[in-house]
C-alpha cells in the first residue's frame, strides 16, 4: 500500500485532472458549439464538429472515472477521522456518477437526430435543454460531497482547518446555483464560480504539502 503522502499527492493529481476535463466538457465545447437562441447555427456547428461534440461526452465519462479513483484515495486518507462522514462523502459523489453518465444520452440523441434526413430543430433544442437540466441535477451532488469532505479536513488535524472551511462554503455555491436554475433557468450569475476556492486550495495542498504524516498515523493507531 502506498505511503500516506504518496496517496495524498495522487489524490491531488486526480483532483487536478478534473480541471481540464471539466472545462472541456462543461465550458469550452458548449460555448464553442451551442449558441443560445440560435438553434439553426447550433445544429450547423455540431454537424460541422461532430468529433468535438463527442469529446464533450468522452470528457464527462473520464471525469466520473477520475472521481471514482479520487474518492477511493480520499477514503483511505480520511476514513480514520470519521468513518460515517467519510462514507457519506463517498455516497454523495458516487451518486452523481450515473446521473452524469446517463445525462450524456441527451447528446447521443442529438447526434442521432442530426444524422437523419430532416433533423428537427425542436427535438435538438429539447435534448440540449434536458442535458442542461441533467447537469444541474448532478451538480447538486457535486456540491453536497464537498461538505463532508470539508468537515473531515477541518476535523482531521493533519490538514489545515481553513481548507475544510473553504470546502464547506464551496458546497453552497453548487447548491444555490442548482436551486436557482430550477426556479429561473435564465439567471446568469453562477455563485460556484466565486466559491470554488476551496477545491483549488485542496488540490494544491494535497499535491504540494500532502498531509501531516505523523498526525495521520496517530489517528490511524487510535
Amino acid at each position: 500500500m502506498l505511503p500516506i503522502n504518496n496517496t495524498a499527492r495522487l489524490a491531488g493529481l486526480m483532483y487536478l485532472l478534473l480541471i481540464p476535463l471539466g472545462i472541456m466538457a462543461m465550458i469550452y465545447i458548449p460555448m464553442t458549439l451551442i449558441i443560445d437562441g440560435d438553434i439553426a447555427t447550433t445544429m450547423a456547428n455540431i454537424k460541422a464538429n461532430i468529433l468535438l461534440f463527442r469529446l464533450a461526452s468522452v470528457s464527462v465519462y473520464l471525469v466520473q472515472l477520475v472521481n471514482l479513483f479520487l474518492v477511493y484515495l480520499l477514503f483511505r486518507i480520511f476514513s480514520k477521522v470519521n468513518i460515517y462522514v467519510t462514507w457519506s462523502m463517498v455516497i454523495l459523489i458516487v451518486t452523481a456518477i450515473p446521473i452524469a453518465w446517463v445525462n450524456e444520452l441527451n447528446y447521443a440523441a442529438i447526434l442521432h437526430i442530426l444524422a437523419g434526413d430532416d433533423p428537427s430543430p425542436a427535438q435538438v433544442a429539447l435534448f440540449l435543454n434536458l442535458h442542461v437540466y441533467g447537469i444541474n441535477i448532478a451538480q447538486i451532488f457535486w456540491g453536497l460531497w464537498l461538505f463532508p469532505m470539508g468537515y473531515l479536513v477541518y476535523k482531521s488535524g493533519f490538514m489545515p482547518k481553513f481548507v475544510g472551511i473553504l470546502l464547506m462554503i464551496g458546497c453552497f455555491g453548487y447548491l444555490v446555483d442548482s436551486f436557482i436554475f430550477f426556479i429561473n433557468p435564465n439567471f446568469e450569475i453562477k455563485f460556484a464560480e466565486f466559491l470554488f476556492l476551496g477545491e483549488v486550495v485542496m488540490t494544491l495542498w494535497l499535491l504540494i504539502k500532502g498531509v501531516n504524516a505523523e498526525k495521520w498515523h496517530e489517528i490511524k493507531a487510535n
